[in-house]
């Protein structure tokens, strides 16, 4: 006999497999302890509403049978050595499951990555932290596994009408991530785990015959009769059934090739603002309301949002990409400008909390950038990611002030401690940003410490500048096909394209388009 039923336990129970058999069979009003009980866990979260933290678990409970948990998908990786050809641009979330589902559909990915594989990237990630070099092709954004694989891997999204989240989450277990991430209410991999499982998606390409070729930036679209047949790289040139663009949101010499190619493009509503940097101690003390954090509980994450008024025109400030236990990094993708993002192992253990805290940004904002057209969000983008850079001495060093400092207009005479390894400098953020941003976050702080009591403080510090949260350029397409309004045979796929947000729904863009273009083109 299967029952499904539902508990609600303080942490410590959870973890103690005789008290926590004891509630199953209480709940299920089993009073035979010959009874054999056992049971897989469905669902866990957190309850942190109140000081008497629970963890609340959905079981499945075996009755008398052993439980058989098995996947709940098969998944079809077809040899496609010798099959069709279908050109994907971007080996990130998007671009590598289009390519696994291009296994199953009988079609063979080409993936093209002007970025290097996922373990030479490391090195060029060392050269950015330590050094202050950023290599264009090769940094936190470009490479193998996109922006995502040197990131926290969060893997929580609220687009469940782009596919089945599940397959996805199955789908990473496939390749090496743990279970745990299909029962978490919130789940994670972590950056020091995420490299591994995603030099395991490209061996499954290339065992069943797909390809993937780094360092090999397409430069080039070639498109006759308002139909794409393929693209260049050099002096290499690659042709298929079709072409899905899966760049990121960083890309942007593609937008820029796309503008000048005449192909039809638009500036899209966006965010960027400054990463906040706590203690985890000072973060978990807020949200366990006091309660020990102990062995059983995990660093805990926190979400914000406030409304602000300003110029009579209302903008949200919010809680961005927040990092328990994590550091912030340097997201450069070219000299002259500072960047920064935030990523956590799967242990989230370091001292550090640090979260993006951005104003949303209207097409109606970029006024002052008419002239780019639909590059006016990405030129604002790079304005103000020169000027970071600039004020805080032209290296990788990031501009800073401590908390409750920028809210009373006063340059931080000392900076605390940070996760951040190219070292910050104390300025005046407001030198940083526009006086309606700057406005716009005092707002945001403001109402941010009235609802988490001891967030607003001066052991806190706000480092600059997270302008990276998702595109400032839609690349439109029909909505039915998922093709471009204007070329043919070209798919516009998730963040770079404007459609997407994160690793699941990424990847669950990448997989839709590669299923249409297959429908409308394979053979």
């Amino acid at each position: 006999m299967i029952k499904n039923i539902k508990i609600s336990l303080s942490p410590e129970a959870v973890y103690n497999t005789l008290l926590l058999i004891f509630t199953v069979k209480s709940q299920l009003g089993l009073t035979d302890y010959s009874d054999s009980v056992n049971f897989i866990v469905r669902k866990r979260s957190i309850d942190a509403r109140s000081r008497e933290i629970k963890i609340n678990l959905e079981l499945d409970v075996f009755i008398g049978e052993t439980p058989v948990p098995g996947p709940a998908y098969h998944f079809d990786f077809k040899n496609v050595a010798s099959k069709p050809p279908v050109i994907i641009v971007g080996a990130g979330p998007a671009g590598l499951f289009a390519g696994l589902k291009l296994l199953e559909l009988g079609l063979k990915p080409i993936i093209l990555e002007q970025g290097k594989d996922v373990q030479s990237r490391r090195r060029d990630l060392a050269a950015i932290n330590k050094d202050h070099i950023v290599n264009p092709t090769s940094n936190y954004c470009f490479g193998e596994g996109g922006a995502g694989t040197y990131s926290d891997g969060k893997l929580y999204t609220r687009s469940n009408k782009r596919g089945d989240i599940k397959r996805i989450l199955e789908l990473l277990v496939l390749h090496g991530a743990l279970n745990d991430i299909l029962i978490d209410a919130h789940p994670h991999i972590g950056t020091n785990k995420l490299p591994k499982l995603v030099s395991n998606i490209r061996e499954t390409i290339l065992v069943h015959g797909g390809e993937i070729h780094f360092e090999t930036k397409v430069d080039d679209l070639i498109i006759k009769d308002s139909e794409i047949k393929g693209v260049t790289s050099s002096s290499s040139t690659f042709e298929g059934l079709g072409v899905i663009l899966a760049t990121g949101h960083s890309a942007r010499d593609i937008f820029e090739l796309l503008h000048h190619k005449g192909i039809h493009i638009e500036a899209k509503p966006f965010a960027m603002g400054v990463r906040i940097e706590h203690s985890q101690e000072l973060i978990d003390n807020i949200q366990y309301h006091g309660t020990p954090r102990g062995k059983y509980l995990p660093p805990s994450p926190y979400t914000l949002a406030a409304q602000t008024i300003f110029d009579k025109k209302q903008r949200g400030v919010f809680s961005f990409c927040m990092c328990p236990g994590g550091f912030i990094v340097p997201a450069a993708t070219a000299p002259g400008e500072v960047v920064v993002n935030g990523m956590s192992p799967s242990k989230r253990d370091s001292k550090f909390a640090n979260s993006g805290i951005v104003v949303a940004i209207e097409t109606e904002d970029l006024a002052a950038y008419q002239k780019f057209g639909p590059l006016a969000g990405l030129m604002m983008q790079k304005e103000l990611e020169q000027k970071a850079c600039l004020i805080a001495g032209c290296t990788q060093s990031a501009p800073a002030q401590r908390m409750m400092d920028f809210m009373n207009g006063k340059v931080s005479s000392t900076l605390l401690d940070t996760s951040y390894i190219p070292g910050l400098t104390s300025v005046s953020m407001d030198e940083v940003l526009s006086f309606d941003f700057a406005t716009r976050l005092r707002e945001g702080f403001q109402a941010f410490g009235q609802k988490m009591k001891g967030y607003l403080t001066n052991e806190a510090q706000i480092v600059g500048v997270e302008s990276r949260t998702s595109s400032p350029v839609r690349v439109p397409r029909d909505k039915t096909s998922l093709e471009h309004v204007q070329i043919k045979r070209l798919f516009p796929c998730a963040e770079g394209a404007g459609y997407a947000g994160g690793i699941v729904s990424a990847a669950m863009d990448g997989e839709a388009c590669a299923e249409k273009l297959a429908e409308m083109y394979g053979i």
